[in-house]
């Protein structure tokens, strides 16, 4: 998303990201991902990664999903990208 479209707290947060992620990354590097969703809306994450291999685990009582995605990531702004395009869909967590 264009930057227009972000607060400042936003930004600095995005920007604070950026640094730690190129700080404990060298890339390009496999990066994991790993969301936690209400059951059903697993499949909108993994388009998130058109592709690649998924794993997904239930949680205790059914209700929730855990979602791992391990990928090839060129950049930290890459990164950032699927985790903004993973804040759109409702009830997700980013772990």
């Amino acid at each position: 998303m264009p930057e227009h479209f972000f607060r400042k707290e936003q930004l600095d947060s995005i920007q604070s990201f950026k640094e730690k992620l190129d700080n404990e990354h060298h890339w390009p590097s496999v990066y994991m991902f790993k969301f936690i969703v209400p059951k059903g809306k697993e499949d909108e994450v993994k388009q998130l990664f058109p592709g690649k291999e998924l794993s997904t685990k239930s949680s205790s009582e059914g209700n929730y999903i855990s979602v791992t995605a391990e990928v090839f990531i060129q950049s930290s702004n890459e990164v950032i990208q699927i985790y903004q395009e993973a804040h759109q869909i409702k009830g997700i967590i980013s772990l």
